[in-house]
């Protein structure tokens, strides 16, 4: 445990930042999923009007560090060539 005032306050905000973070990677997962789901069942225009939003998610994860940025690339990139495949 922490024993000097200003390591206190820094467990208290990683406590925040982590609680934050974790909601954010399961938001991501939440819609990259159902992004695979709608293409699953064929339901291709869903899947598009996911894409914005999914994009969206993957540049602000990346730009707060919670992924990398290559990772969001590369998601990006699959996400999108399913959808195009699948016409």
């Amino acid at each position: 445990m922490p024993i000097t005032k200003s390591a206190k306050k820094a467990l208290r905000q990683s406590k925040k930042k982590r609680i934050k973070n974790i909601q954010k990677k399961k938001e991501l997962k939440d819609i990259l999923k159902k992004i695979e789901v709608s293409l699953a069942e064929k339901k291709t225009k869903e899947a598009r009007s996911l894409l914005p939003r999914a994009y969206k998610l993957l540049d602000k994860a990346a730009k707060s560090r919670l992924i990398k940025a290559n990772t969001a690339a590369r998601k990006k990139s699959r996400i999108t060539k399913l959808i195009n495949r699948t016409k």
